[in-house]
């Protein structure tokens, strides 16, 4: 016995003319992408220990932290003032030292840093002290970049193994896209940009990629049975029809890593952040770009397959 859902986020019968905002669409994301572009050179993104090198100390206080007196007590140990900041809650602060050039080297930048924190600030103790070469650093930075190449790479042989090359360049120029706002993201946020957030990108790629294989699975499916449908309106009726398993799946996505966002800490947050934006982002480029990319590549090219049962069309009179 079939169960209808109690609820669902929209109609069965939906019928919107995505493709009338294809134009818009396009042009928003190209806008978006260029500007996330900009930014990532200027002001550039804020590099995280993994990828930047040096040496992180986590520090937490007796209560709320003074950043003023802190600030004053490391300024005899060079540490700039943007080397402090806030991290998680108001008794924990983050110091940030250069690269030091030896290991011993290190052990004596932190040493001077705790004698100078233990001096001035009673009750300071150091819980976690992270060091990085500059080596390990852009070797670190280098395969993360290589990562995201190769996902897309596998990505775009994926989708043109399994579809028409229509798709495939339909899919990976969305991901890109995709990618660059981002960028554009993390570079406003200044959420740190560390192998996490390599991660969350991954993770933003791979949720993205599903859900343009869903709606491009569903326009293959009816290219075999809407023979004579032009694509415009055969692509809309594919949205449509995906619709709601497409906001279904976003929306639990959505409301599961917003806890985590919120309540997370600050370990996890940027994660979930870079998750919820990823969410929002890629099914409305499933549905604005990938599908208007599709459109105008397809038209009069995307193979049909002759074989197939001709369904009559929505609406179309029935055969003799």
């Amino acid at each position: 016995m079939f169960i209808k859902p109690r609820m669902r986020l929209a109609p069965d019968d939906t019928t919107f003319k995505f493709m009338k905002g294809r134009i818009a669409g396009l042009v928003v994301s190209a806008f978006l992408s260029t500007v996330s572009v900009v930014l990532f050179f200027h002001p550039g993104l804020n590099l995280g220990i993994d990828f930047s090198g040096g040496i992180v100390m986590e520090v937490r206080t007796d209560g709320p932290a003074d950043f003023q007196k802190i600030r004053q007590t490391l300024s005899s140990e060079h540490v700039p003032d943007h080397g402090v900041q806030r991290f998680g809650d108001d008794s924990t602060v983050l110091i940030r030292l250069p690269t030091q050039a030896t290991e011993a080297g290190t052990q004596v930048a932190v040493t001077r840093v705790r004698t100078a924190l233990e001096k001035s600030i009673p009750g300071a103790r150091i819980v976690r002290t992270d060091a990085v070469g500059a080596s390990v650093s852009s070797e670190l930075f280098r395969h993360g970049l290589l990562a995201l190449g190769t996902s897309l790479l596998m990505i775009l042989a994926y989708i043109w193994f399994r579809f028409e090359w229509q798709f495939a360049v339909g899919a990976v120029v969305t991901l890109i896209l995709d990618i660059t706002k981002a960028i554009g993201f993390l570079a406003i946020t200044r959420i740190e940009f560390d192998l996490v957030m390599v991660a969350a990108i991954l993770t933003v790629l791979g949720y993205s990629t599903n859900d343009k294989v869903v709606v491009y699975d569903r326009v293959r499916e009816n290219l075999r049975r809407y023979k004579t449908m032009p694509l415009r309106d055969l692509i809309d009726l594919s949205i449509n029809e995906t619709l709601n398993r497409t906001l279904g799946t976003s929306m639990t996505v959505f409301l599961a890593s917003l806890p985590l966002a919120l309540f997370g800490g600050a370990s996890i947050s940027g994660f979930a952040w870079v998750m919820l934006f990823g969410i929002i982002v890629g099914t409305s480029s499933s549905i604005f770009i990938a599908a208007p990319i599709l459109l105008f590549l397809g038209e009069n090219r995307l193979r049909r397959d002759t074989a197939a049962v001709v369904v009559p069309e929505p609406g179309a009179a029935p055969q003799p």
